[in-house]
């Protein structure tokens, strides 16, 4: 376990280093693999020793070399925190092959988790690979019994897809505006692949807790709350599809 952990924590670090570059330049509508990475307020290209993650960055002092121009703070945070994704899988896991699916599970929820709260938004070009991951992910891990793995992730994807969707419809009805994102029925239809059907109550209740939490936090510190606030619930999806596929669903 612990040999898994530095493993997936070392790996972690330049997934986070991929994610982060992933997270700035898809919203923008630049390419996120072909391409050198470069820096933001000049735009030359970054030589490869500026590209070690964390380490360059603290190098720099989080300055760019050629134009002293600001290197986000969150480029060090998302490799960081890829790591400790890596680590906590490895952890969680006495085999490597259930270690490493958690970590792309959870380097998958993070990118997702800070898209969205960048910019509001989860991408197709991100929920579908999640969706495609759960299955895979449910041959690997019952390759013997392949027909009811894909069944199980089919129900799980098909059901919170669509009771997620359901549920936005009726509030859009009722209301006459918005409540959730297009994207967040995609995303719990995606978790569902991994998680399967009968763990989304708890992947809602984890996530249902988590936004919770965000707003006692905000009112903790005294900022006003309305209504009609915009929260990213794929922030908190992620957090429910996390500890429901680490620890399974409530009462099990």
């Amino acid at each position: 376990m612990i040999t898994y952990a530095v493993f997936l924590g070392g790996l972690g670090l330049f997934v986070g280093s991929f994610l982060g570059l992933v997270s700035w330049r898809l919203p923008r509508g630049e390419g996120v693999v072909l391409g050198r990475s470069r820096c933001g307020s000049c735009g030359r290209d970054l030589p490869p020793w500026r590209m070690i993650p964390v380490f360059s960055w603290l190098v720099s002092r989080g300055r760019c070399a050629n134009c002293a121009g600001p290197i986000p703070l969150r480029y060090p945070l998302m490799e960081i925190g890829s790591s400790l994704i890596g680590v906590w899988a490895g952890l969680h896991h006495t085999e490597l092959a259930p270690a490493l699916l958690t970590a792309v599970l959870g380097w998958q929820l993070l990118l997702l988790a800070v898209v969205d709260a960048e910019h509001f938004w989860l991408p197709d070009q991100l929920t579908l690979p999640l969706l495609l991951s759960g299955f895979i992910a449910a041959f690997c891990l019952r390759p013997h019994d392949a027909g009811a793995a894909f069944v199980h992730a089919g129900l799980g994807a098909l059901l919170g897809f669509s009771g997620l969707w359901l549920v936005a419809r009726l509030y859009r009805i009722v209301r006459k505006r918005d409540g959730l994102g297009g994207g967040d029925p995609y995303m719990l239809g995606a978790g569902g692949a991994w998680v399967g059907a009968l763990a989304l109550p708890t992947t809602l209740l984890w996530a249902s807790a988590a936004g919770f939490s965000l707003i006692v936090a905000q009112l903790a510190v005294r900022r006003k709350v309305r209504a009609t606030d915009r929260l990213p619930f794929g922030v908190f999806l992620a957090v429910g599809l996390w500890m429901t596929w680490l620890y399974g669903p409530l009462g099990r």
